[in-house]
């Protein structure tokens, strides 16, 4: 085992231990690609990269992982967390974060995304600015160098982010614009249905007394949490009593949380 992976089981050092690491994603573990990848799949290990990220400054604050049964287990899409160990950038509530998404079965190429950490909630929100968007990087080529130097240029652009949040909570929503975002929201959340299972006004409701308020900021990390971690009692198209389900698959909390997102910002005034 190499010395920088070691140091995730140094006593005081922040973030996930190896043993955490490898109970949430042991598809990260892998060692090598799974047996029906095309012949130009390039097999980088998802461990590699996490030492680059390390000797880099960063370091795992979450991670997760497809359920996927039987011989795919062991490769499946993983997303793992990180923050930097400087520290130096806090947004109001928020952490600024680097995730990273993988897999070693072919369903997924190395994925960079800008993200934040709300204390409060212990809600992971995944943002999509223009400034850097997302960065992919497929299996070929200078993975490792190109997924560390896509981190660094994500961080850079984190100080930005500050000043969108300030504009979000700056930003007052009358009640009729906060239950349009909140329909909106919902017809993200059920994407094609035509009938939901609870009203959209249910996404507004503050679960405490710090997401309260009317500011944009506010309203967005309301309905951001109801929308991925579910809980809001409702009916199915039986009528029979329903409660939404937490969004468990990364693909679906990425494509959820970049919408509300877009949603949010199109509602920004300067």
């Amino acid at each position: 085992m190499s010395t920088l992976i070691e140091t995730l089981d140094t006593p005081n050092r922040p973030g996930l231990s190896l043993q955490s690491l490898e109970r949430c994603v042991p598809a990260a573990f892998a060692t090598h690609a799974f047996d029906r990848t095309g012949p130009k799949y390039a097999f980088i290990s998802t461990r590699e990269l996490l030492e680059a990220l390390l000797s880099a400054g960063f370091y795992p604050a979450d991670a997760r992982q497809r359920l996927s049964r039987g011989d795919r287990r062991g490769y499946a899409r993983h997303m793992i967390r990180f923050r930097h160990e400087s520290g130096s950038v806090r947004i109001v509530d928020c952490m600024p974060e680097v995730i990273l998404i993988n897999s070693h079965d072919s369903s997924s190429s190395y994925q960079l995304r800008g993200g934040l950490y709300r204390f409060v909630c212990c809600n992971g929100l995944i943002i999509s600015l223009s400034e850097f968007g997302s960065i992919s990087v497929p299996h070929r080529g200078n993975v490792i160098a190109e997924v560390v130097d896509g981190a660094l240029k994500i961080t850079r652009q984190f100080e930005g982010i500050g000043q969108t949040i300030e504009q979000m909570a700056r930003t007052e929503l009358h009640l009729q614009q906060q239950r349009e975002l909140a329909q909106q929201a919902l017809a993200v959340r059920y994407k094609g249905r035509e009938a939901f299972p609870f009203d959209a006004e249910k996404l507004l409701v503050a679960r405490r007394h710090e997401d309260a308020g009317n500011s944009l900021w506010a309203i967005y990390n309301r309905i951001q949490e109801h929308l991925i971690q579910g809980g809001i009692e409702g009916r199915s198209a039986h009528g029979r009593k329903s409660t939404s389900r937490k969004i468990g698959a990364i693909p679906e909390d990425i494509r959820i949380n970049l919408e509300l997102w877009q949603l949010a910002m199109s509602l920004i005034k300067p």
